[in-house]
């Protein structure tokens, strides 16, 4: 056979050998879906467009993301999440927290710092959102890949509040989350459970007086028209997290495995860039927005008054979660010490 022959036949050997690897890798990409509970350009659609980032860039799998009320509410996407339709939800424990009463833990008002610096740090290197959530995530069915912050928690009103008298006889809604019902009766207020597509014009209509949101959802979702007294209390991040249907997860390859969790981490890393500064422009976004909106910032003796109240919460969550709720505190309050160190 000439050379130039045989050649011409191992180029053609390998042309099919490519053509096979290029099939077989086609047949084992995979379209993964993705909900989350956030509008477009929110901090976790902008996770979630990371995630799917990297994913598409390192894999020939492709990420399809859906956004607040394209797949329901926030029990929705749980439920979807749960029955195996959808592959990775994010959702913040404010509703996880009927599944998981341990992830209630973030809604005890005044354990989290509120400078952005112990924040992320906490996130980064807590024992206890490291470790002990990834377990206790997957005896209800997911795998915890990410929990991230948001943003500190405002509170908007009908008017100005800066005690918990002022609180008195006002309908705060509060996700449906047993403990930030109890976190809002301990300010004084009467907490309202609603699901988020009712919020706006339940503010509207008066039938309820204030709710709480980081400052950049209540710019997206313009609470500030109907609800535009902004409260700044400090006691707490509004938190998320980002995970998988775990019989998803564990029939993937190792590979696979590596590339999701190098993806969330990928995502993290983007999100506290995309955070830092992000309040500060929602407020002067909403400043500019409206001529009626007032913000009052509590001082340390305001605070204090509050914070007084935060120790009946505390007992409500150990009395809601038992030992296991009482061991994730004490590690959350270590960690957290570990940060103001």
């Amino acid at each position: 056979m000439s050379t130039l022959m045989t050649l011409k036949k191992l180029a053609g050997i390998s042309a099919i050998a490519f053509a096979a690897m290029t099939a077989a890798n086609s047949v084992n990409a995979a379209n993964w879906r993705y909900a989350h509970e956030e509008y477009e350009g929110d901090v976790q659609d902008v996770y979630a467009y990371k995630f799917k980032e990297y994913i598409e860039e390192n894999s020939d799998h492709t990420i399809q993301v859906f956004r607040f009320g394209e797949l329901g509410e926030s029990d929705d996407i749980m439920e979807q999440t749960l029955s195996g339709i959808l592959q990775f939800v994010n959702q913040s424990p404010g509703f996880t927290g009927a599944l998981i009463p341990e992830a209630q833990i973030f809604f005890i008002p005044y354990l989290m710092p509120t400078e952005m610096d112990k924040v992320v740090t906490f996130f980064r290197e807590s024992e206890a959102i490291n470790e002990m959530f990834p377990e206790l995530y997957a005896q209800h069915g997911l795998e915890l890949l990410q929990m991230y912050p948001e943003g500190e928690m405002v509170v908007t009103a009908d008017e100005p509040i800066t005690s918990p008298q002022e609180f008195s006889n006002k309908k705060i809604r509060v996700m449906t989350n047993p403990l930030l019902s109890e976190t809002y009766a301990a300010f004084g207020a009467t907490p309202t459970p609603l699901p988020w597509g009712e919020v706006y014009g339940a503010l509207q209509t008066n039938m309820i007086q204030g709710q709480e949101n980081p400052i950049f959802w209540i710019e997206s979702g313009k609470l500030y028209e109907v609800s535009p007294h902004l409260i700044f209390t400090s006691h707490g991040w509004f938190t998320t997290a980002m995970m998988a249907n775990q019989d998803f997860f564990e029939g993937l390859s190792d590979e696979d495995k590596k590339l999701v969790r190098d993806a969330s981490d990928y995502a993290f890393e983007e999100i506290i860039v995309h955070i830092n500064g992000l309040a500060d422009e929602a407020l002067q976004n909403i400043m500019k927005a409206s001529d009626e909106v007032t913000v009052t910032r509590l001082n340390e003796e305001q605070i204090e008054k509050f914070k007084a109240r935060a120790p009946q919460v505390e007992k409500k969550f150990i009395e809601m979660t038992g030992e296991e709720g009482k061991k994730l505190l004490n590690q959350f309050k270590k960690d957290l010490e570990e940060v103001q160190d």
